[in-house]
C-alpha cells in the first residue's frame, strides 16, 4: 500500500476503533433494551455514516472556501478584478455542479483507486463526496460574500488595505453567519449524497437501509436507519441556525 494510500485511511482507522468503543459503552449501559443483532449492524454504520459526512464536508468546505474567494476577488467588480480567468474558473465550477452524483461517482471511480487504493467502501467514497460538494460550495460561498455590503468593501479599499486584509478583516467577519448556514446545509446535502453512496458499496446507513430493510425485509432496521439519519440532518440544521443566529450582528 502506498504512503498516499496509507495517508488517507489513517483517520478511518482510528475513528473505527473510537466509535466502536463507544458503540460497546452504550450497548452495556444505555441501549441495551435493543435488540444486540439490529444494534451490531446499525451502530457501525450510524459511524459510517458520521465518519463520511464529517470528513468529507470539512475537506469539501475549506476547499469551496477557497475557490469561493478566488471567485468574488476575480470578479469584474471585486477586489482583484481577472474577467478572464473568472470566467474561466466559473465555468469549471458550474460544468462540475452540473454532473448528477450517481454519474460522477462512476465517472471517478479509476482515479479513486489511484488515491484511496479502491474504488469501493466508506474510505473509498469520501474522494467522490470531496468532489462532488467543492463546486456547490464554492458558489454557496460566493453568495455568501455577495450579500456583504459593497460600501464596507469601497471604505476598506480607500484606507489602503491590501487584498489579504479585506478577505480576512472585511469579508469573512461580515459573511460569518451566511457561511455558518451554508456549511449545515452543505453538510446535509453530502449526508443525503452518502445514502446514494450505497450504490457503490459505500456502506452506512443507507446501504443498510437497502440491504438489510429493503432487500431482506427487515423493516425494523430500515425504519430505525431512516429515523437515525432524520435526527442527524435535524441535529446538524438545529445547530447551524442556532450558530448561525449567535454570530449574526443583525439580530442583536
Amino acid at each position: 500500500m502506498s504512503f498516499l494510500h496509507q495517508m488517507w485511511q489513517a483517520p478511518f482507522k482510528g475513528f473505527e476503533s473510537v466509535w466502536k468503543s463507544i458503540g460497546d459503552f452504550l450497548y452495556n449501559n444505555v441501549f441495551s433494551f435493543i435488540n444486540n443483532r439490529s444494534w451490531k449492524i446499525l451502530w457501525p454504520a450510524f459511524g459510517e455514516t458520521l465518519y463520511m459526512t464529517v470528513v468529507s464536508t470539512l475537506i469539501a468546505y475549506i476547499l469551496g472556501l477557497a475557490l469561493g474567494i478566488v471567485l468574488v476577488t476575480t470578479r469584474k467588480n471585486g477586489v482583484k478584478p481577472m474577467p478572464t480567468f473568472n470566467a474561466i474558473l466559473g465555468a469549471i465550477v458550474n460544468f462540475l455542479r452540473s454532473i448528477p452524483f450517481l454519474i460522477l461517482l462512476a465517472m471517478l471511480l479509476p482515479v479513486t483507486k489511484g488515491v484511496v487504493g479502491k474504488m469501493m467502501g466508506t474510505v473509498a467514497i469520501v474522494f467522490p463526496l470531496i468532489i462532488s460538494a467543492f463546486p456547490y460550495v464554492a458558489r454557496m460561498v460566493e453568495g455568501s460574500f455577495n450579500e456583504v455590503d459593497p460600501g464596507i468593501i469601497e471604505a476598506s479599499k480607500a484606507m489602503g488595505s491590501t487584498t489579504m486584509q479585506i478577505i480576512r478583516k472585511v469579508l469573512l467577519p461580515e459573511a460569518l453567519p451566511s457561511l455558518i448556514n451554508g456549511f449545515s446545509i452543505c453538510m446535509t446535502t453530502i449526508l443525503a449524497y452518502t445514502a446514494m453512496a450505497s450504490a457503490a458499496a459505500g456502506g452506512g446507513l443507507g446501504s443498510v437501509a437497502i440491504t438489510y430493510g429493503l432487500n431482506q425485509q427487515r423493516y425494523d432496521i430500515m425504519y430505525a436507519a431512516s429515523i437515525m439519519l432524520v435526527v442527524l440532518v435535524q441535529i446538524i440544521t438545529v445547530t447551524g441556525t442556532v450558530l448561525t443566529r449567535k454570530k449574526d450582528h443583525r439580530l442583536r
